[in-house]
């Protein structure tokens, strides 16, 4: 009846907010690795912590928050994960009070177990909201759209409220972090008054399968999953240090371009929009065309920007339109990675699950784990710009794009066709 898919409206909503959400404290490390930066006089390496603390507890947390769904279900598993997700911004919020970097990163770390519950609990719960099928996908699509907005808005609104280099501290960024912490509170009231269905729930009397094989028992799946831990290095670490770069002080040592922080966040900004546009154009080309077709093609596109990103004199520079700023050619280029990450994630956990079977769920979880990737990754980067330069660490990006090129080509062939999946 309708009257159960009204009964669901709420919940929806609210799982949409969760996914605006999910965006929005994943994105935060990076107009906040500006502000420690400046504040603490952190490095570059250091500055990208926040994403180390936030992604490293995908490592810890991806395996057992899978198992959480199974045991306490949806409804208690999103709420336990909206709980720590307040306590994480809360801390990163004292961290801005009491003046310390490593509250930050505790606080960073907390947001990522957060997230990485998040994660596991809001693709299924939407798509079991809409009851399955086309309508559960329609709101999935929806869901990953609401993402992408997140992600755009992030790093302009925190660039917007630093401001002039001067006053660059964390309680700049407040107003950002008490919206994350109203929403996780709008959200939890909702959703723990709301009946959540719970068909996954494992019952006490559910009969223990022993399986003699794993998703590691295929090469391209475990191909797949470092495809993964390199894909989240790749879509943070482009962004993020593209920020650091710009507005970093040109009379540094290691030279920046002196934007201001809110413009820069800005053009970041549209690196992410970007990739919203990508996700849909994907959308609604992938019944046509393969996901080994378009991981080759934006892994391609991906590798040729990174290399004219790199190349490229710094002299050769262009004025942005809407911004009536003057940038390197170079940042440009690297805005326009965006357009390559948006469909990586969705076409490569398409590629590596293939064939798997009955060991698909367990392949998630696993997948999970490896988004980690998008702390150590742009922390390798990090290390490259302090050492090399901002622009020469963008080599770090492409020896990843050309792994996701790798993958496409040749590496997501199921070469395990003769273990049994059903």
């Amino acid at each position: 009846m309708d009257t159960k898919k009204e009964n669901y409206a709420l919940p929806i909503a609210m799982m949409f907010a969760l996914f605006f959400m999910i965006a929005f404290v994943t994105g935060l490390p990076s107009p906040m690795g500006v502000i420690v930066a400046k504040q603490f006089g952190a490095t570059n390496f250091e500055s990208q912590l926040g994403f180390l603390g936030n992604f490293l507890a995908y490592a810890f947390m991806g395996i057992p928050a899978g198992i959480m769904l199974r045991k306490i279900g949806y409804k208690k598993t999103a709420l336990s994960a909206i709980v720590v997700g307040f306590t994480g911004v809360g801390v990163q919020f004292f961290s801005g009070q009491v003046g310390s970097f490593t509250v930050y990163l505790v606080g960073a770390f907390i947001s990522g177990f957060s997230m990485c519950m998040l994660n596991t609990v809001v693709n299924p719960m939407l798509n079991t909201l809409g009851g399955g099928g086309n309508k559960g996908n329609e709101l999935l699509q929806f869901g990953g759209s609401i993402n992408s907005i997140g992600a755009t808005i992030t790093p302009m609104l925190v660039g917007w409220l630093m401001g002039e280099a001067a006053g660059r501290t964390i309680e700049k960024a407040n107003p950002a972090l008490f919206l994350a912490m109203g929403i996780f509170a709008l959200a939890f009231i909702v959703l723990y008054f709301v009946n959540i269905p719970e068909p996954h729930l494992e019952k006490a009397d559910d009969k223990k399968v022993k399986h003699h094989h794993s998703p590691l028992s295929f090469r391209h799946f475990i191909l797949g999953a470092i495809a993964i831990f390199i894909y989240v290095g790749i879509e943070i670490g482009i962004p993020s240090t593209a920020n650091l770069y710009m507005t970093a002080q040109t009379s540094a040592a290691n030279a920046g371009l002196g934007i201001d922080a809110t413009i820069a966040g800005s053009i970041v900004g549209l690196y992410w929009l970007l990739m919203l546009v990508g996700r849909l154009t994907g959308a609604s080309i992938g019944s046509k065309v393969s996901s080994k077709t378009m991981l080759t093609v934006v892994a391609t596109t991906g590798l040729l920007l990174v290399l004219l990103a790199i190349l490229i004199p710094k002299s050769l520079v262009i004025t942005l339109p809407h911004f009536g700023t003057v940038v390197p050619i170079s940042i440009v280029f690297i805005v326009l990675c965006g357009l390559c990450t948006s469909i990586m994630w969705g076409g490569i956990f398409n590629l590596a699950v293939e064939g798997l079977g009955k060991y698909t769920a367990a392949g998630a979880g696993i997948f999970m784990v490896m988004v980690c990737g998008g702390g150590i990754v742009p922390l390798i980067q990090g290390w490259f710009s302090d050492h090399f330069g901002y622009i020469s660490s963008y080599w770090v990006m492409f020896v990843c794009l050309a792994y996701m090129l790798f993958y496409a080509l040749i590496g997501c062939k199921n070469v395990n066709t003769d273990i049994p999946v059903e």
